[in-house]
């Protein structure tokens, strides 16, 4: 059975995806779309299929089994919906969009179609967080702790909150869904984030630092920080319990408890078996590999939005 494949949006991430189509042996990409003519054009050269800057007239023009839609957070538009009423099963990138209403009513339309999706999420895959999900299986964690500390990022777009939702929700939303992932939903949250020190950079106007406290359904308390003020990257989760500690910095696994200490590092190319997990669960029908479908996509997003509120309004936010 070949998948047929449609992009929508080539650049960044896009281009790693679109190398881990020729690892699998039965997807095949028929068509990309991108507003940017060149960009599309480029993509073709590469990888194949047929060029489009119209997502309509390729989604009406196309047979496709499955999409990966790489767009910015403010591009999403009508994607999805229009994907789900093919029955078209989608791979959505980082973050799924800037209002959670419109998420919430794509998730219904998702949900009520049957389609497989998959959502960016691509560190739940990494095998040393799935080596610290093993170890704290019947453990009980008290508090997780999450970091992202970058450069600035140079893209137009990302520096207007309006398009990226700020950082947090473009690029920390990694390590919340990471700290999600460990220890459940999230029942409310408090931020303080500013615009510190980054005024002289033209039309930027996202917090370039933040503070988040995290208070999960759970019990278990979280804290976040969140900066691009940084010359070099840093981005982690740590998290404890009585007589434990579990440490994920980048691709090292530290476990520490009264009997031992071990440290892993990995080499794990976590983007490819995300994607072949994907492509997989549309070959079988089975989803069980797909580890961050639509909904945990949703969820993580509507703490990182939760936080942008908090910060703005400096009041505690209670999710629903």
């Amino acid at each position: 059975m070949t998948t047929r494949i449609g992009f929508i949006g080539v650049g960044g991430i896009a281009q790693v995806h679109l190398k881990n189509l020729q690892l699998s042996e039965t997807a095949e990409l028929v068509a990309v779309c991108d507003v940017n003519a060149e960009a599309a054009n480029r993509a073709v050269e590469k990888f194949g299929g047929v060029a489009y800057t119209d997502f309509n007239q390729m989604i009406s023009n196309e047979l496709l089994d499955a999409l990966f839609v790489c767009v910015p957070p403010f591009a999403h538009g009508d994607i999805e919906e229009k994907a789900a009423a093919r029955s078209v099963h989608l791979f959505i990138e980082k973050p799924l969009g800037l209002d959670m209403d419109r998420v919430r009513e794509k998730a219904r339309i998702i949900a009520e179609s049957g389609i497989i999706t998959g959502t960016g999420y691509c560190l739940r895959y990494l095998d040393i967080v799935q080596e610290a999900k093993t170890y704290l299986l019947d453990r009980t964690i008290a508090m997780i702790n999450g970091y992202y500390l970058t450069r600035f990022v140079t893209t137009p777009w990302w520096r207007v909150m309006a398009k990226s939702g700020g950082q947090l929700v473009e690029q920390t939303t990694h390590t919340v869904d990471l700290m999600r992932y460990f220890a459940g939903d999230v029942k409310s949250v408090y931020a303080n984030m500013s615009l510190h020190l980054s005024q002289d950079i033209e039309g930027l106007d996202i917090y370039d630092v933040g503070s988040i406290n995290l208070s999960f359904t759970s019990g278990v308390v979280g804290h976040v920080a969140t900066t691009f003020i940084q010359p070099d990257h840093r981005s982690g989760v740590e998290i404890l319990g009585r007589d434990f500690r579990v440490h994920i910095d980048g691709s090292t696994l530290t476990i520490i408890d009264h009997e031992k200490t071990i440290t892993k590092k990995t080499k794990h190319d976590f983007y490819k078996e995300q994607d072949l997990a994907f492509l997989d669960a549309i070959r079988t029908g089975d989803r069980s590999k797909i580890l961050a479908p639509y909904e945990e996509g949703m969820k993580t997003l509507a703490v990182t939005l939760a936080a942008n509120e908090s910060a703005a309004t400096a009041s505690p936010i209670v999710l629903r």
